[in-house]
């Protein structure tokens, strides 16, 4: 926490991760101040090693203070830092279940996200010409022209980095619908992921889905279609400080997991190959992550970030105690998720 009691936050409202941030924030009532934009308000406020959003302003172990970045982590300093409403639950195996879905949010739709605002013509017209409108600093239309054009140049030629090109394209928007469909099947029978109260995996879903259901022309569009139930569930999770959760209200495993199944197999079915086969390329310095998702072919470059992500995963998994991954292998039988675990 800062001298004035708060703390201090960077980020944009197309930014998926900022978005999970800030209703984690809302619902654990930590008083917070965002600095919104490309612009800071305060000058004097240390630059993180790598650029990403949000950034948070945070104190080292020395209590200097510092930019911090990296949802996860950061979330789970919080739930270390505040007492009360938290959004990792207790029960250990169920507290997995959540990493590892909050981690297919992060990771594999993140992948819908930036393949549907940047690989479509009408997304990306919409895009260029919002996302640098998000700032506190006035600007004329004629300004704006050419940072509308950098960034839509830089980013449509960064969809390589996430794995979007003609080949996975089939992969990324099937996945997308099954996913709306599996969340929109879970919500009839539960408000949030894991029982009556949220988790950290419901803001990692809410926050991809900021935009795919709620700013992206083309998802927005499926979403309304097919899966309406979770564009009002993303409207619900954006502020929660009203909701009084209770310590029953997160549900057992073995009580959630038949609703659960079809999430969960899409996770064995999509995130678990590609993860696998990035770390593999990663392992042996491959030039090219080579697979197979769903009986289609999967190529892209090497992503450093989700190696080191699949690996705390796994460092998760084996910390487990014997009758708390008894629990989480059971939830996982037949849903093509123990792989994730094995050889590496």
């Amino acid at each position: 926490m800062t001298s004035q009691n708060y703390l201090t936050l960077l980020g944009s409202p197309g930014s998926p991760y900022t978005r999970k941030m800030l209703a984690i924030l809302r619902y654990r009532r930590i008083p917070y101040r965002f600095l919104i934009g490309s612009h800071r308000s305060d000058r004097d406020l240390p630059r993180p090693k790598v650029a990403l959003l949000p950034t948070f302003y945070l104190p080292n172990d020395a209590g200097v203070q510092e930019a911090v970045v990296d949802s996860t982590p950061i979330l789970r300093r919080l739930e270390r830092e505040f007492k009360g409403r938290e959004v990792v639950p207790g029960d250990p195996a169920l507290a997995f279940i959540d990493y590892l879905i909050e981690d297919f949010a992060d990771e594999w739709l993140t992948k819908a996200m930036y393949h549907y605002r940047w690989h479509f013509a009408d997304d990306a017209r919409k895009a260029e010409d919002q996302l640098p409108r998000w700032t506190v600093q006035p600007q004329t239309d004629a300004e704006l022209e050419s940072i509308q054009r950098m960034i839509g140049e830089r980013q449509i030629s960064r969809l390589y980095v996430v794995g979007s090109n003609a080949t996975t394209a089939p992969v990324i928007e099937a996945s997308y619908q099954r996913t709306l469909l599996a969340l929109k099947e879970h919500l009839e029978r539960h408000p949030f992921v894991l029982g009556a109260r949220p988790s950290s995996c419901d803001f990692a879903l809410y926050g991809q889905l900021t935009q795919l259901t709620h700013f992206d022309p083309t998802p927005q569009t499926i979403a309304l279609r097919i899966a309406p139930r979770v564009v009002a569930w993303v409207d619900i999770l954006d502020d929660l400080s009203g909701l009084e959760p209770g310590s029953g209200d997160w549900l057992a495993l073995a009580d959630l997991a038949q609703s659960l199944r079809p999430l969960l197999e899409e996770i064995g079915r999509v995130y678990v190959p590609v993860m696998r086969a990035n770390a593999k390329a990663l392992r042996e310095g491959l030039e090219r992550v080579e697979c197979e998702v769903d009986g289609r072919p999967w190529t892209q470059a090497p992503f450093g970030y989700q190696g080191r992500c699949l690996t705390w995963l796994c460092d998760e998994y084996r910390q487990l105690s014997s009758a708390a991954r008894r629990t989480v292998d059971q939830a996982l039988e037949g849903t093509g998720c123990h792989s994730l675990f094995q050889g590496l």
